[in-house]
């Protein structure tokens, strides 16, 4: 398979945020949606994003997408979601609520921009990212909700869902242009290590691989869990990086991000390994480059964040919020060899069969 290394045009990732008040916020919260409350801007990369917290629970997020987002790209993820509520009522990830004139997705300008506002749900509860100690239990949870989201989205088909996004582990090898803002040498160095055995070992298997809509973004800043007792899901978030891609990519984003101590940088992310596999079994055709998807993963953030912090040092504490994490793993991977890798991988699909059925 040749190599696709023409460069990736996300204008969204490039561009500025839009300016937007709360005062125009909650206006627009108000008029379309008949919510009103207090207004709490959150991060996000692409999105403005507004908790409305109503004082007595049962509160709000109001999203304004970007104006350069395409409008149906935005429909593909308002469908989604409720393509996944239908199919799996009670798989926690977010919901998308209809306007006050039963529209989903309603276009408003402010100051000139031109945006679509949405409703969703907001689920109280703490980041996973905040979590300092994960326990086995919570990512056995995490792969089998990821394996239940997989399953919601099977068939699901939508004009956009092919839309190009620089997330999309398909076109790893063009983020090759993006190296240079890696300033560590040592760190570039080994992106370009684990690149090169993506190129070598992946690409060429992507296209032959089951294939279908996937989040493509379960990292611990998307996830939501019970503060008093953080071994309990709450919520999936954030539908924004949905792409049409090979169903293992999807598992190969969010083990990554369980990548745990480097002495055994694989043992933590098995368990979700494993608990994907018990409820939706992976083809062994998967199972031998998940380990390179993992670190494709991880390199994508090094070098996109890299990329993107030096575009808007504004925000360079949350677009970096990842990279340091990013970095630690990379290092714990290295310390394997690909061999050792899949090993580790295929027993604990083998551990998975062996140990019990699906989980319900």
């Amino acid at each position: 398979m040749p190599l696709n290394t023409a460069p990736v045009q996300d204008h969204l990732l490039e561009a500025a945020p839009a300016q937007v008040s709360d005062a125009q916020a909650a206006a627009i919260a108000e008029e379309y949606f008949g919510q009103r409350g207090t207004l709490n801007r959150l991060a996000g990369e692409r999105d403005l994003n507004f908790h409305i917290s109503h004082g007595h629970g049962d509160d709000r997020l109001l999203k304004l997408s970007h104006p350069l987002e395409d409008p149906q790209v935005v429909d593909f993820q308002t469908r989604a979601l409720l393509r996944v509520e239908a199919a799996d009522p009670s798989l926690p990830v977010q919901r998308v609520y209809p306007s006050l004139n039963g529209e989903y997705q309603i276009p408003v300008v402010i100051d000139g921009q031109p945006m679509l506002a949405r409703l969703f749900s907001f689920v109280d509860g703490l980041p996973l990212h905040r979590v300092p100690q994960r326990s086995r239990v919570l990512r056995e949870g995490l792969g089998d909700a990821l394996a239940r989201l997989g399953i919601a989205l099977d068939g699901f088909e939508h004009p956009a869902s092919g839309h190009e996004l620089l997330w999309d582990m398909k076109h790893a090898s063009r983020l090759r242009r993006l190296l240079t803002y890696i300033e560590d040498r040592e760190q570039r160095a080994l992106v370009e290590r684990f690149l090169d055995s993506f190129e070598r070992h992946a690409l060429p298997r992507q296209a032959s691989l089951r294939a279908q809509v996937i989040h493509n973004d379960l990292n611990p800043h998307n996830v939501i869990v019970d503060a008093a007792h953080p071994d309990q899901l709450r919520n999936i978030l954030d539908f924004g990086d949905m792409v049409h891609a090979p169903l293992i990519n999807d598992l190969g984003v969010a083990a990554a991000y369980q990548v745990g101590a480097p002495d055994a940088p694989l043992a933590t992310a098995c368990e979700m390994i494993a608990a994907y596999h018990r409820r939706r079994p992976l083809l062994e055709a998967e199972q031998e480059i998940l380990a390179d998807l993992i670190a494709t993963r991880l390199i994508m953030t090094l070098s996109i964040t890299a990329w993107r912090a030096s575009l808007h040092p504004e925000n360079r504490d949350y677009i970096l919020r990842n990279a340091h994490h990013a970095w630690q793993s990379l290092q714990g991977l290295a310390r394997l060899s690909r061999e050792q890798a899949q090993e580790q991988i295929f027993a604990a699909c083998q551990v998975s069969v062996n140990h019990e059925e699906p989980l319900q």
